[in-house]
């Protein structure tokens, strides 16, 4: 439980001027009335199918490679740059693809 729940009190900057004398109202009141999340058109496009791609890959692919993956070449390839960099393009895509505009 915090504060704010509890009805306690919760410090606000913008309520204070440079002085640090209380104003009657905050400055900035953008908390007041946020946006409900379904009025925001949010559809499971290509930026969603291209994460799936990027999950498959990592998961089925890289695992794939690694297994199939000729024992001549170097464990240090085999085991940590097949992961990791498939690893490295979701996390990429996955923060690209759920950052909306």
């Amino acid at each position: 439980m915090t504060s704010s729940d509890d009805g306690g009190y919760v410090h606000d900057p913008s309520a204070f001027d440079e002085d640090g004398e209380r104003t009657a109202v905050a400055d900035d009141d953008s908390t007041a009335d946020p946006a409900h999340p379904e009025s925001v058109d949010r559809e499971f496009d290509w930026r969603g199918w291209t994460v799936v791609g990027m999950i498959v890959l990592t998961f089925i692919v890289a695992p794939a490679a690694i297994t199939f993956w000729p024992p001549d070449v170097g464990y240090r390839f085999a085991l940590l740059s097949l992961p990791l960099f498939p690893a490295v393009l979701l996390a990429l895509a996955a923060v690209w693809g759920t950052t909306r505009p």
